[in-house]
């Protein structure tokens, strides 16, 4: 079982740019994130949208987001 809940795309970039994450580009709903010290990240999601907790998981070991940060 995950420790990560679903939630709102919207949400998540947000939580995200929280923790010092940037938006470098955005070309559509494909937005390149970047934060020093870390590779870029390409978030695809529509704001509506939601993501399911493997792929919260996934997206966390990427981008260091803790679920409490959420």
């Amino acid at each position: 079982m995950s420790q990560w809940p679903s939630a709102k795309a919207k949400r998540v970039l947000s939580a995200l740019l929280g923790i010092g994450w940037q938006l470098k580009r955005q070309t559509g709903s494909h937005r390149t994130l970047a934060r020093i010290g870390w590779s870029d990240v390409v978030f695809a999601f529509h704001d509506g949208e939601e993501i399911g907790p493997k792929m919260m998981a996934r997206l966390a070991k990427h981008t260091g987001l803790k679920p409490d940060g959420l």
